[in-house]
């Protein structure tokens, strides 16, 4: 009873907390991280079931993790894996040299910088997660890239964990990580297999009760993180398979769905726990170091990241959003030090300090990421000494570039029903998307197609919209909406502009701003319906025409993978 009044004083003085951020516009995750720190014994010390907590918090971390596997087809990991592999070696590598070296010029000892920069090395993979999920943007390419250098950061520093443990308990280094590497690799060969061969047939039979088929998910995310953490692997990597291996299943979207108000009550917990559980003594002598090493993570980071990316032939837009993944450093991180702290390696003194960096640069990654489609214009002119010259290796496009009729911006929601009457028109159309499979998709179907993102001002410049004579957007994305009217208007003030909103207010604003349509897809199936029964098609038989015509659209949507229209924020 006393756990229960203590989780009932939490959440409420997180709403609380929360609410208030939320009045001022600010990210809530600031207001959970911030709730924990006011919580903690810092301030109101109101935190007495820590271990209690700790245990949501995991599960928490397991189904977000789970969650985002759901996402992830091993198909695109392969085409992915190359640069999430070197970016993230390299991006170790060179922060944890360059911290290293740092350290030493602030006066600190060799050990010391050596904890402190590899600290510095590791980004939280549950934050960007979180983050990349709030904006509907894991399907993005950055978005694979930046889920697969974290993962590889991960793997990096379970092998730390293991490295520091067997100094302190005193076990070899060198048989630790080996056995931890097997198991590692017997774990992903199993679950694959398991998920190819196995779990399509079961899930058949499973998700005939939507009520089994939950209960199953969860069971299926917790009893995987726990046989990773079992083998001494972390629950990220037992969680991310579960997802990873029902992803293979057609029942993906329908478990997604399901699980993410379940996700988000435990991932909060995760956040107030973080934020209770850091240590702030005396460093006011640290306020030097402090700022040196948190500039170089909320800047030098991404500068690394978007070297490695620029090197392997990708875009400066792509690469910035990318090593913004990585202005942040990980819950790992304290671990880590704590680690250090314990086998007698560091004082409490150099824990505090990486708190108080870890405590900065979570707060400022977190405006950097959710304003980065804002930052990057003001910022792309200066981004091209990063950007080798030539054809890129994301610039995915199918047909000859030229002059178009009408652009549509967004194919894998209502844009498959745009795109079949533009055909029966024999219009010349471009179609604009920002996921690369979409892409390949449509060259296979000889449509022409680019790859790009519809807030991405230096695309809009190179459309030459001029001559187009009407822009279609599925996006509900407000402000991406707003530049697209702007540019559209700009270019050719004739032009007809149609974008899409599921607010009113937003519809209304946008008309304001010069839309010349506006889509609202939520209203469009009563109205439909609406004008069926003013047309007097009430009856059965008008119907069954109608059912009819509706199951042949549904089949060959079906037949081309567009089953689970997908609606997100941004392109």
């Amino acid at each position: 009873m006393e756990f229960f009044l203590e989780i009932s004083v939490i959440i409420v003085i997180t709403t609380i907390v929360a609410g208030m951020l939320r009045w001022l516009k600010q990210p809530l995750i600031i207001g959970y991280i911030f709730t924990g720190i006011l919580l903690g014994p810092a301030f109101l010390d109101l935190v007495r079931s820590g271990d209690t907590l700790e245990i949501f918090s995991h599960i928490g971390i397991a189904l977000l993790l789970f969650t985002v596997g759901l996402n992830i087809d091993p198909k695109i990991l392969k085409k992915v894996g190359k640069v999430s592999l070197i970016t993230g070696v390299g991006q170790v590598i060179f922060t944890s040299a360059i911290g290293y070296f740092i350290g030493i010029l602030l006066g600190f000892s060799i050990v010391a910088s050596l904890y402190i920069a590899v600290a510095l090395t590791f980004s939280s993979t549950i934050i960007i997660m979180k983050l990349l999920s709030d904006k509907n943007e894991t399907d993005t390419l950055y978005g694979r890239i930046a889920i697969g250098f974290l993962l590889v950061q991960d793997l990096i520093v379970v092998l730390a964990l293991i490295v520091i443990s067997s100094f302190a308990d005193g076990t070899s280094v060198v048989s630790s990580v080996l056995i931890a590497l097997l198991r590692g690799a017997g774990l992903i060969g199993a679950t694959l297999l398991i998920g190819h061969y196995v779990l399509p047939r079961a899930m058949r039979v499973i998700a005939r009760s939507q009520e089994f088929l939950l209960l199953f998910s969860v069971s299926w995310c917790l009893a995987l993180a726990s046989l990773s953490f079992f083998l001494n692997l972390s629950i990220e990597i037992g969680a991310l398979l579960a997802g990873i291996t029902l992803a293979m299943t057609p029942y993906r979207y329908e478990i997604g769905s399901k699980m993410i108000p379940l996700r988000d009550f435990f991932i909060i917990l995760f956040f107030i726990l973080l934020g209770s559980q850091m240590h702030f003594a005396d460093i006011t002598q640290y306020i030097v170091p402090v700022a040196v090493f948190s500039s170089f993570i909320l800047v030098g980071n991404p500068i690394i990241v978007m070297i490695l990316m620029g090197l392997l032939g990708y875009t400066k837009r792509n690469s910035f959003l990318a090593g913004l993944t990585v202005a942040q450093i990980s819950e790992f991180s304290l671990i880590l030090v704590a680690l250090g702290v314990k086998a007698g390696h560091l004082t409490s003194e150099i824990l505090s300090l990486v708190t108080v960096i870890g405590l900065i640069t979570i707060t400022g990654s977190t405006y950097l990421i959710l304003y980065a489609d804002k930052i990057y214009p003001y910022l792309a002119k200066y981004l091209s000494i990063f950007e080798k010259k030539g054809k890129k290796v994301d610039e995915y496009k199918y047909g000859k570039e030229g002059e178009y009729d009408v652009v549509l911006f967004g194919y894998n929601r209502i844009g498959f029903d745009i795109l079949e009457a533009l055909k029966d028109l024999k219009s010349k159309f471009l179609i604009v998307d920002y996921n690369p499979d979409i892409i390949l998709e449509l060259a296979k179907q000889k449509i022409v197609a680019k790859y790009g993102d519809a807030g991405d001002i230096e695309l809009l410049n190179q459309l030459k919209l001029k001559k187009v004579k009407m822009v279609i957007s599925t996006i509900p994305g407000m402000d991406t909406n707003l530049l697209l009217i702007q540019k559209a208007k700009e270019s050719n003030k004739d032009m007809a502009v149609v974008v899409t909103s599921h607010q009113i207010n937003d519809a209304m604003k946008l008309y304001d701003a010069g839309a010349s349509y506006v889509l609202m897809p939520h209203f469009l199936g009563g109205y439909y319906l609406s004008k069926m029964i003013e047309d007097g098609k009430f009856g059965l038989g008008d119907l069954l025409k109608e059912k009819n015509a509706h199951l042949k659209h549904l089949r060959k949507r079906k037949a081309l993978g567009r089953e689970y229209p997908k609606h997100e924020k941004h392109l």
